[in-house]
């Protein structure tokens, strides 16, 4: 919500928006280069791995097969640009899940007093029966912390919303398209009725961002029920090729062998879309980092050529992963969540803290910075983000592989 707040009124995205932090030139723009390009690699190669596995599951073709298969055709859209049919048939499969695994969540609903319990803060233990499954450990941080880093959305979904409101067109950046620096001079001169014609476009941002977190909340939640009053009751532990089939007990304890047919079907078009959007997401991320930090790259290419150039590195990397990692979907996904979701989540807080409070009164006329002076509760919300991801990232995460 802040780093989209701050680009509606800005017009520039979050990685501009991280390059007029105060500190070395571009310093943290190359700390995020670094590592992103890493987490992104990673993170497109697992998910061609999951929904590898899910179309095998189907097909009967080989996971690995199957994984490049997926990796292709999501490129090919991207490439292509042509988005509208496919967002509609993946958002149908995906309204299937949401309605499958609320449905399955409140059938198996514990009871109050054990979801009160649940919600406690203590460190749960590993059952016995899944310590004896592959893959499994009995450092219970191994499945909170990708879980948290998932849930969470990782560092990259933050600056692809920002990335989404451009595209959009909201407040400042109506008719900017990506790759550009926000319009320095017209913010100075900002009048006070555009400055409240984009005060109107952040509220807009503030309801989408709301509604977006409490759904992602409520359809978590009712995943977590779900695998634990099913997947738990069986005491099975998804891992390996059968990953599909095991999650898919899901649906099919109460709907039969359709049930979870439809779960795998739904599966494989929601993973396949996530792909299609992370294709679209990381590239113009990386593309704008190296437009900043090497300007030669910028001023050599035009920024589609930049964007489909890296479309080519990760078809490269993905046959690589998915080829390396085809057999063991679960361990990669996990590392993705936690790269891309806790690795520079902290940073981001408080790059976001210092874009909002720092660098944006500086951008805008004083008249402008009246009406868009964002409010004090961000200050709250980001430094607690920054202390709780930090303490992930400190304490847990360098002991959980």
């Amino acid at each position: 919500m802040s780093g989209a707040a701050y680009t509606v009124v800005t017009g520039e995205g979050m990685i501009d928006m991280i390059s007029r932090v105060p500190g070395p030139r571009n310093w943290a723009v190359w700390l995020t280069l670094v590592t992103q390009f890493a987490s992104a690699a990673i993170a497109i190669g697992s998910l061609a791995t999951a929904a590898g596995v899910f179309l095998s599951s189907l097909t009967g073709l080989a996971p690995t097969l199957c994984g490049w298969l997926v990796t292709i055709f999501a490129l090919a859209v991207v490439w292509s640009g042509v988005y509208d049919i496919l967002k509609i048939v993946m958002s149908l499969f995906i309204v299937v899940i949401v309605i499958g695994v609320l449905y399955v969540a409140v059938v198996v609903f514990p009871g109050l007093e054990a979801l009160g319990k649940g919600l406690m803060m203590r460190t749960p233990v590993v059952p016995d029966w899944a310590l004896a499954a592959p893959g499994v450990n009995e450092n219970p941080w191994r499945e909170i912390l990708p879980l948290i880093g998932w849930a969470a959305g990782g560092f990259a979904s933050q600056v692809w919303y920002t990335y989404w409101v451009m595209g959009a067109g909201y407040g400042a950046a109506a008719g900017r398209g990506y790759g550009r620096p926000a319009d320095a001079a017209m913010l100075k001169s900002m009048s006070v009725d555009m400055a409240k014609r984009v005060r109107g476009w952040r509220n807009v941002v503030y309801v989408d961002a709301t509604m977006a977190m409490v759904i992602g909340i409520v359809v978590t939640s009712a995943f977590l029920l779900a695998g634990s009053g099913v997947l738990g009751a069986q005491q099975l532990a998804p891992e390996g090729p059968q990953v599909a089939t095991t999650l898919a007990r899901i649906f099919s304890s109460r709907w039969g062998e359709f049930g979870g047919l439809l779960f795998m079907i739904a599966g494989a078009a929601a993973l396949i879309g996530t792909q299609v959007g992370q294709l679209a997401g990381w590239p113009r991320l990386l593309a704008d980092a190296f437009r900043i930090c090497i300007p030669s790259f910028n001023q050599r290419f035009e920024w589609k050529i930049q964007f489909r150039i890296f479309l080519g590195i990760f078809l490269l990397t993905n046959m690589i992963i998915v080829y390396s990692f085809g057999l063991k979907p679960v361990f990669i996904v996990k590392l993705s969540a936690i790269l891309d979701g806790l690795l520079l989540t902290p940073f981001q807080a408080i790059w976001v803290l210092l874009g909002l409070f720092v660098v944006l009164p500086k951008l805008l006329s004083k008249e402008a910075l009246k009406i868009l002076k964002p409010h004090w509760i961000f200050s709250v919300g980001l430094i607690s983000a920054f202390f709780v991801f930090g303490y992930f990232c400190v304490f847990q995460m360098p002991f959980v592989w």
